[in-house]
């Protein structure tokens, strides 16, 4: 990636799969991308939101794709991955940024509820990568920079939180997952990074109805994302100051997470 407003060389455009991409990070990341020159496959379930962002860089350096797509929809991300092909003939990077959030009431508990959010924030991101892998497999065949599979994870990955077990196991599984395929996909020439933020200013979080601290706004998330994928890195979490510090709590005894975690549980 380059600097903001400095359209890449022609040898660092890069072919990437985007999902989530009409609102929030999503958004962002599509605007950067396509402001930077790459050619952007932009997917999300409305085709209105997909179409005024591509108009919005029909006169720029990029070129975007709309790839209109119910993630939940098995069948309709084989054939956007063939789309995809037939556009691009390949990808540099797959970036995985669609998800969902519902809080879980213990007092009222709901398998349904669990279920919906693993279809999207789980089940949905490895059916993408199964369609995807063998286009950035062709990109490892064309030489070059090694091509990048990336998703967004949550820092709610790293420590068990009251209300998130179906949010944070989601992303937990999807952390999981993904590092365990990175060491498979390591000999193909395939790197992955997952990225972990924190509370972001997004439509997703202002349903959120209790504090959260050190907040970013979506620009900053974009910043710090397209940084750490510029570098490869294993794992891209931000803000610093707010991760390292859920970190931490993460690898306490689990008696004094209990104890933390209980203090932050409504009565």
């Amino acid at each position: 990636m380059t600097s903001h407003g400095t359209p890449p060389q022609p040898a660092a455009r890069k072919r990437i799969w985007l999902t989530g991409a009409s609102s929030g990070i999503g958004e962002g990341l599509a605007r950067r991308l396509l402001a930077d020159g790459h050619r952007v496959a932009i997917s999300a379930r409305s085709t209105d939101k997909l179409e005024a962002l591509a108009q919005t860089a029909a006169n720029g350096p990029g070129e975007a794709l709309v790839v209109t797509l119910d993630l939940t929809d098995r069948d309709a991300i084989c054939q956007a991955a063939v789309k995809i092909e037939e556009s691009f003939g390949g990808l540099d990077m797959l970036l995985l940024n669609a998800g969902t959030c519902e809080y879980l009431d213990a007092r009222d508990f709901e398998a349904n509820l669990v279920q919906r959010v693993f279809a999207t924030n789980f089940h949905a991101a490895i059916d993408v990568i199964e369609s995807a892998l063998p286009l950035l497999r062709v990109a490892v065949a064309e030489g070059g920079e090694r091509p990048q599979l990336a998703a967004v994870s949550s820092a709610s990955a790293y420590l068990p939180l009251p209300r998130a077990e179906a949010y944070g196991a989601s992303k937990a599984a999807l952390s999981y997952f993904l590092e365990s395929l990175r060491l498979d996909l390591d000999a193909q020439n395939i790197d992955v990074s997952i990225i972990h933020p924190g509370f972001v200013k997004t439509p997703l979080t202002e349903r959120n109805d209790f504090p959260m601290p050190m907040q970013v706004t979506t620009g900053q998330a974009v910043e710090a994302i397209l940084k750490g994928l510029t570098k490869h890195r294993l794992d891209i979490h931000f803000p610093k100051r707010f991760t390292l510090l859920v970190k931490l709590l993460g690898i306490l005894p689990q008696p004094l997470r209990r104890r933390i975690g209980l203090r932050m549980t409504r009565s």
